[in-house]
């Protein structure tokens, strides 16, 4: 009989604390580095870390059909090649293996010995080899929070905004792992529409939050995925701050859209939480008028109740709340983003990156980016200790935490946490007559 490894009444033998993200059920993937060893996959249960090579090395994880040269790389790409059978099957190994009432590890101190370490010794990795990202903009009410701002507020949502779920081309390089601080950058900005443009540090700069998708299949130029092919090629989620310099931005975007004001960095979670793990949190999305292009129909639910909250914590001072959004609030989902993605013959590739776009919700207190929580900075956040922020300061860090939870059962996505630096030294530039 398969066990049902979402069944919240399962219990591992390693120790989980009331509250934690990773519970058995939960079995996440990641990169992680030691002192003794090389960077290798891994995943976790509670404050646990399970080394993935380890378990292979001993013949372990033999079952899954998974090759043990996969788990030994500096990424997982080669492990999530294998698709989503070898998905279900490491996964379904990986439970009963640490399950409460299966003795080979649980009583055997020297194999534990090898594979288990505290969270407290390893340092994460950015778990992919991400060669192309993807940034959607899929969020109702942010998209109408910046079209009331900056263009007509009776027609906020442009015109193509509920036929296709818009998105852009990003950076793949400049993606980094949570952690990582990250220098303000600069750029041009025209702060003075009279006046021309001058040079400088971001004086705008914003988080946004955000989920992203990462798929676990190749396919060929020409080839597209239909909605209801797009699960399968879909390996799991992180959580995505998707940093933004608002004033260079809003310069350069016209004709071509996002470039400098969105590529110098975004930060992803260092778990990726699979879909699997996800499965008793779906639930259906809001409906979608006018009707979309057959291309875009689908059936099922693919939208997941993941509770995400934003903070900020000023350098040297307390970590405040501002905000609490939740993934269920995007208008378009991942099959419907990942077939639009596709329809035209883009190939995909495993290690693909897909972002949600900024998830905000339909209150005050749900918006995803600074920019919407205080009106472009006219109605600054005041922290209880008399803080305020328009924008995001040097010093300043952002964190994101995700989790999903239901009857008795909570499966987080961890955290992604960034720390904003000051702005390397001024470039030389040449002065023209």
């Amino acid at each position: 009989m398969t066990v049902n490894t979402n069944d919240p009444r399962h219990k591992s033998w390693v120790r989980v604390e009331t509250g934690s993200d990773f519970p058995l059920q939960n079995l996440p993937y990641g990169i992680i580095s030691t002192k003794e060893k090389k960077p290798r996959a891994a995943t976790r249960i509670g404050e646990t870390i399970i080394d993935l090579k380890a378990l292979a090395a001993e013949g372990l994880l033999d079952k899954t059909g998974i090759d043990p040269g996969a788990f030994s790389g500096k990424t997982l790409n080669e492990m999530i090649a294998y698709g989503r059978p070898a998905w279900r099957k490491l996964r379904e190994t990986l439970f009963d293996l640490f399950e409460e009432n299966n003795p080979l590890l649980r009583d055997n101190p020297v194999l534990t010995g090898k594979v288990l370490i505290p969270v407290s010794s390893v340092e994460m990795l950015l778990p992919l080899h991400i060669g192309d990202y993807t940034d959607f903009y899929s969020s109702m009410d942010h998209a109408v929070n910046l079209g009331k701002q900056f263009r007509d507020p009776a027609n906020a949502l442009l015109p193509n905004w509920r036929h296709l779920p818009v998105g852009y081309h990003g950076r793949s390089s400049s993606i980094l792992v949570s952690g990582t601080p990250v220098f303000r950058p600069k750029g041009q900005m025209r702060p003075d529409d009279s006046a021309p443009p001058v040079f400088g540090p971001t004086l705008q700069l914003d988080y946004e939050l955000e989920v992203a998708f990462v798929t676990g299949s190749k396919t060929a130029t020409g080839d597209s995925i239909t909605t209801s092919e797009a699960e399968n090629a879909i390996f799991g989620m992180v959580l995505f701050n998707d940093l933004s310099a608002r004033d260079i931005q809003k310069w350069e975007y016209v004709p071509l859209g996002p470039f400098q004001g969105k590529d110098f960095a975004s930060v992803i979670s260092p778990w990726i939480v699979t879909l699997d793990a996800l499965e008793p949190f779906r639930m259906t999305g809001p409906v979608q008028e006018p009707p979309v292009l057959p291309y875009l129909s689908f059936t099922g639910n693919h939208h997941f109740d993941i509770q995400l909250d934003i903070f900020i914590q000023p350098e040297g001072g307390k970590e405040y709340h501002v905000a609490r959004s939740n993934y269920k609030y995007l208008y378009w989902n991942i099959v419907q983003q990942l077939a639009h993605q596709t329809v035209n013959g883009c190939n995909i590739n495993v290690g693909d990156l897909y972002a949600s776009g900024t998830i905000s919700g339909p209150g005050q207190d749900s918006m995803g980016s600074l920019i919407e929580l205080t009106l472009n900075a006219s109605q600054p956040l005041v922290f209880p200790d008399g803080t305020k922020r328009g924008f995001l300061e040097d010093g300043d860090t952002v964190v994101f935490r995700g989790y999903a939870e239901k009857d008795g059962l909570r499966i987080g996505l961890g955290e992604v946490s960034t720390k904003i630096l000051p702005a390397k030294a001024e470039m030389k530039t040449t002065q023209h007559p």
